[in-house]
């Protein structure tokens, strides 16, 4: 399996976290926060660094030490970034909760991208055509 294979892979498990994230922010608008909001949070950001986290390593397990330092500074920026989306959480912060999933959001968008444009698409796929 490629590198780009792996990192499609990794992302697209993140993607019913990263739909729970952002149905989180959305749903708490306002509102006082649930205990089981802070939960769900919890959860969903930890399997979303757990996944770019993996990612991560292959990139720097193929491409060596150069990938897996730039994208390890990445990493840590969205571990801090959801450590502030809990804080807001647990703080009962709804507005605040949203601005950092959205940044959130944001920083593992740029992890995945940053990704394919060093590797790639997966050269065995073939990408759907535009209409």
């Amino acid at each position: 399996m490629t590198i780009a294979r792996q990192t499609e892979d990794h992302q697209a498990r993140c993607q019913p976290y990263l739909l729970t994230l952002r149905m989180l922010a959305r749903d708490e608008a306002g509102t006082a926060l649930a205990c089981h909001t802070v939960i769900e949070l919890i959860r969903a950001t930890e399997a979303v660094l757990a996944e770019a986290g993996a990612a991560v390593r292959d990139a720097h397990t193929a491409a060596g030490p150069a990938a897996g330092t730039f994208l390890s500074v990445r990493l840590s920026r969205l571990a801090a970034a959801a450590d502030d989306a809990i804080a807001a959480a647990r703080a009962g912060d709804p507005a605040g909760l949203r601005r950092r999933l959205d940044r959130f959001d944001v920083l593992t968008s740029a992890i995945w991208t940053v990704q394919r444009s060093v590797y790639g698409p997966d050269p065995g796929r073939r990408l759907p055509r535009a209409v």
